[in-house]
C-alpha cells in the first residue's frame, strides 16, 4: 500500500475528525461517516491510522533532555479538582528567576504532545507549568480517546479553576519572577481566553484555536495574541463578535489567521499540523511573551 500523503486526504475527513475530536460524533458514526472517503486504494484502517496523533515518533523535545529540569508536581487546586498534576520545566543553566506560562492541553488531558510543548516553552527562557485536569480522575490515560471520554466527566468551570491556580501557583513559585502568561490550544485557548477574564494580573494570553468568552471582556487587563487556522470555520464563527467587543472596550490584541490551515495545525503529531503555520505562531508567541513578560 503506498504512503498517505496529506494532500490525499479530502478536506472532509479532517472535518469529520474534528467533529469527532470534540465529541459531536461518536466513533461508531465518524468510522461510519469515515469509510465513504475510502477510496482509490485508501481504507477506513490506514485513514484513522493516518489521521490519528502519533506520539512516538513527533516528539521534539524528550523528557530527560539535559537542557531543562523538567519534573512531575502537584500543587493545589481548592476551588478546582483538589490536587494537580502538572510537568514543571526550566532551564537547567539558569540560576536566577525566570518568567512564567502556564501551558494548558486540548480537551484531552495532559497527552504527550503538551508535556513536549510544556518543555518547548521552558527551553526558550521561561519556567513552565503544564497542568492536567483530570488528575482527579487518574491523570491523562494513555490514549486520547480515553482522555476525551474523561475529560467529559469534569465541570470546565472546575477546571478553569485548576488552571487559574497553576497561575497562582507559578506565580509564587521561588524560581519564578513573578510574571506569567498563558498558552492553550483548543480548549486550552478558551481557557488562556477566560484566564485573561478572571486573573487582573496575568502578564500575557495566547489562545491557538480558542473558544472566546462573551462576558466580562471589559475585565481582561492582559494584552492578547490570537492564532486561528483559516479552515477551522467552528472555532473562527465567534471571533468577529469577540474583536468587537475587544475594540469596542479598548484592550490590546493581535490576531492571526493562518491561510489553508486547519483547527490543530500546531498539534505536529496529527497530519493537521501545518509546519509553516506553527513555527510561524510559535514564533510569534515566544517572542509575544518576551516583551510582556520580561
Amino acid at each position: 500500500m503506498k504512503e498517505i500523503k496529506k494532500e490525499d486526504i479530502q478536506q472532509e475527513v479532517f472535518d469529520l475528525y474534528d467533529d469527532y475530536a470534540h465529541n459531536r460524533l461518536n466513533r461508531r458514526l465518524f468510522i461510519d461517516k469515515l469509510s465513504t472517503y475510502a477510496v482509490g486504494g485508501l481504507t477506513v484502517s490506514s485513514l484513522l491510522s493516518f489521521i490519528s496523533p502519533d506520539y512516538v515518533k513527533k516528539i521534539q523535545i524528550k523528557q530527560d533532555d539535559t537542557r531543562l529540569n523538567s519534573e512531575f508536581i502537584e500543587y493545589n487546586s481548592p476551588k478546582g479538582g483538589g490536587k494537580i498534576k502538572g510537568l514543571l520545566s526550566r532551564p537547567a543553566d539558569t540560576n536566577g528567576k525566570l518568567p512564567g506560562i502556564v501551558v494548558v492541553h486540548e480537551n484531552r488531558g495532559l497527552n504527550p504532545h503538551i508535556e513536549d510543548v510544556g518543555r518547548r516553552a521552558a527551553l526558550a527562557g521561561f519556567i513552565s507549568l503544564a497542568p492536567d485536569a483530570l488528575t482527579p480522575l487518574g491523570g491523562y490515560p494513555g490514549n486520547d480517546d480515553d482522555g476525551r471520554e474523561l475529560q467529559r466527566k469534569r465541570d470546565r468551570d472546575e477546571m478553569l479553576e485548576d488552571f487559574i491556580a497553576a497561575f497562582e501557583y507559578l506565580k509564587n513559585h521561588p524560581q519564578c519572577t513573578g510574571k506569567v502568561g498563558v498558552v492553550g490550544f483548543c480548549f486550552g485557548g478558551w481557557i488562556s481566553n477566560m484566564m485573561a477574564v478572571k486573573i487582573p494580573d496575568l502578564g500575557a494570553a495566547v489562545p491557538f484555536y480558542g473558544g472566546q468568552p462573551t462576558e466580562n471582556i471589559e475585565d481582561i487587563n492582559a494584552p492578547l495574541l490570537l492564532h486561528f487556522g483559516e479552515l477551522d470555520k467552528r472555532v473562527n464563527a465567534g471571533w468577529p463578535a469577540y474583536e468587537a467587543s475587544l475594540k469596542q472596550n479598548d484592550k490590546k490584541y493581535k490576531a492571526f489567521v493562518y491561510k489553508n490551515a486547519n483547527h490543530g495545525f500546531h498539534n505536529d503529531t496529527t497530519p493537521r499540523y501545518d509546519r509553516e503555520a506553527a513555527e510561524l505562531a510559535w514564533e510569534r508567541t515566544i517572542d509575544f511573551f518576551k516583551k510582556h513578560l520580561t
